[in-house]
């Protein structure tokens, strides 16, 4: 009985007619594969590399927040708020804050800014009796260049939300962060 061997790509067929060349050696000898193999591996190379960069500038990175320094007490206070806050405000999604800090948080791109623990703002004092409320908290708003700041009102901390224009009307955002403010930041003074 004759001995088995392993198959070879390169053995004929038994009934088959090879009519291309024979190769003899390994897969990649031929100079012409082997060249269609690298441009192949190149091309996949590429194909991921391009998909990597599409994904990363689809992905905005850490918004760049300053961070407060308020006293102890109150940066304790607002960690818990912060934390408290929403996965998700005017259908953007939260996303990271550089510098990283437990006072900061931002949503979208461009991004929706909060920030707790910071100082009153300026033209706040005349303020009081203007303050205006959604879902039972107050809100001093300050227009800027790019949006409005709004920066809560007779709590125990200041709270501060910078809404960019993109999502005017702005003040929809504090919709969606007044269950975490209500939980979070003690009612002082009631708007009037």
């Amino acid at each position: 009985m004759p001995k088995s061997r392993p198959f070879n790509s390169a053995d004929p067929i038994p009934g088959r007619q090879h009519t291309g060349p024979q190769h003899t050696g390994p897969r990649h000898a031929d100079p012409h594969r082997a060249r269609a193999r690298r441009i192949g591996l190149r091309s996949w190379g590429l194909g991921v590399v391009g998909v990597l960069l599409l994904v990363s500038a689809c992905s905005p990175g850490p918004a760049a927040v300053p961070v407060p320094s308020p006293a102890p007490e109150v940066a304790a206070a607002c960690a818990g708020l912060v934390q408290a806050l929403p996965g998700k405000i005017l259908d953007a999604e939260r996303r990271e804050t550089s510098p990283k800090s437990p006072l900061t948080a931002a949503y979208g791109d461009p991004p929706i800014e909060l920030t707790c623990g910071v100082s009153p703002p300026a033209g706040m004092a005349e303020a009081e009796t203007k303050c205006f409320e959604v879902n039972g908290v107050g809100w001093f708003a300050k227009e800027v260049q790019n949006g409005v700041v709004f920066t809560t009102i007779g709590r125990a901390l200041y709270f501060e939300v910078a809404v960019p224009s993109k999502y005017a009307p702005e003040a929809n955002a504090l919709v969606d962060v007044s269950d975490a403010v209500h939980k979070h930041n003690k009612l002082v003074t009631p708007c009037t």
